[in-house]
């Protein structure tokens, strides 16, 4: 099984992501796509491909070409599934947990989504938010293979925000064991 991780956004703009508590989302993101990619790679059943394979790989010259050439490393790829990782935010400092955006209810990128938030809750303990269906992100709309974007926990809130920073680990933990529920 091939899976392709996007580590959302660029190191620096165009493309970079939200900040809170001192944090910048494109370093947490990058951080738990390396940690998913060696737990994919350790199991003989999947390939690995990363969006941002080094902390310093910058994707396009605009948001667009950014989006643009993440998908397009996917498709032209052949992965199996698209996994966009991403770290949420809110003017609510309050507002705290884990949530997955697809294309289409009722899709194996839905039932993925559903194995994956549980894989999150489970592994952090951070609240599932549920899935929303979303056909205005680039990511999911423009992908040939199932996809779904993750948002891991809220960088605006500061207990998610350092649960995110001191361990990865358990995020990666998460959507790795997501990844495996769903597909036994």
């Amino acid at each position: 099984m091939k899976i392709f991780i996007d580590q959302g956004h660029n190191p620096v703009n165009p493309n970079a992501g939200a900040e809170g508590f001192g944090l910048r989302e494109q370093d947490i993101n990058y951080k738990v796509g390396i940690l998913l990619a060696e737990l994919l790679r350790a199991n003989p059943d999947y390939q690995v491909r990363l969006s941002r394979p080094t902390a310093e790989t910058q994707l396009g010259t605009s948001n667009s070409t950014s989006l643009a050439a993440r998908v397009n490393a996917a498709n032209e790829w052949g992965a199996d599934y698209f996994i966009s990782l991403h770290c949420n935010a809110s003017y609510d400092p309050n507002v705290s947990g884990s949530e997955c955006y697809v294309y289409r209810e009722n899709s194996y990128a839905y039932w993925m989504a559903e194995r994956i938030l549980i894989g999150l809750n489970e592994s952090t303990g951070l609240r599932n938010r549920g899935i929303f269906i979303n056909k205005s992100l680039y990511v999911l709309r423009r992908t040939t293979m199932p996809a779904i974007l993750v948002e891991m926990g809220y960088i605006s809130n500061e207990y998610d925000a350092n649960l995110m920073n001191t361990r990865p680990d358990l995020f990666a933990e998460g959507i790795y064991n997501g990844i495996l529920a769903y597909f036994k």
